[in-house]
């Protein structure tokens, strides 16, 4: 498995090693036993599947609030999106910040999404899934969102984006007040 470092340390793009013949590929996506020798130790305990229907959907910016932070694993299985993830850590020197990354079922990319940042996605294909592995399970109670377009993220959209009532009303960064507090940074 590759990984590589964003503009964000902290957000990370796995790119696993795939076996490809006449039949198609296999890639082994996570191994819990080879993430933590890499100094990746996250326990994944829910598995979510999404499918957007029309490119153009955007969903996010979402995170969920301690005590049931998660942490994501998100991979692509069929189609094209931009993913992105946002620093919303209070006191954190890159607070607002944001990197996005394509991940496609072509290129086979992960990104991994820590605690404390918040998470969203715009589709680029129609029927496009998005497969992501959660170190905590849902909590309605703790669930939270960013309004899309109140960070300076570049969607790379030339319409105006399809979005769920959640989304459309979410509150903007500089009125958000983050339940997130900075950790040390190494």
């Amino acid at each position: 498995m590759q990984i590589e470092k964003t503009a964000l340390p902290e957000i990370l793009i796995l790119t696993p090693r795939r076996f490809e013949d006449a039949r198609g590929f296999f890639a082994e996506t996570w191994n819990k036993t080879r993430m933590a020798e890499a100094g990746l130790d996250v326990d994944f305990v829910q598995d979510n599947h999404s499918v957007s229907a029309h490119a153009g959907t955007l969903r996010g910016l979402h995170f969920q609030a301690p005590p049931h932070a998660q942490a994501k694993l998100v991979r692509c299985g069929r189609g094209r999106f931009l993913d992105v993830a946002i620093d919303i850590r209070a006191g954190s020197p890159r607070y607002g910040q944001w990197v996005a990354v394509e991940l496609s079922a072509e290129n086979g990319r992960q990104l991994l999404v820590p605690e404390g940042f918040a998470h969203g996605f715009v589709t680029r294909e129609d029927d496009t899934e998005i497969v992501y592995k959660c170190s905590d399970f849902y909590d309605a109670a703790s669930d939270g969102a960013i309004h899309w377009d109140s960070c300076g993220i570049d969607w790379g959209l030339s319409a105006e984006p399809i979005l769920s009532e959640k989304d459309a009303v979410a509150p903007p960064l500089d009125a958000f007040s983050s339940p997130f507090a900075m950790k040390d940074i190494t």
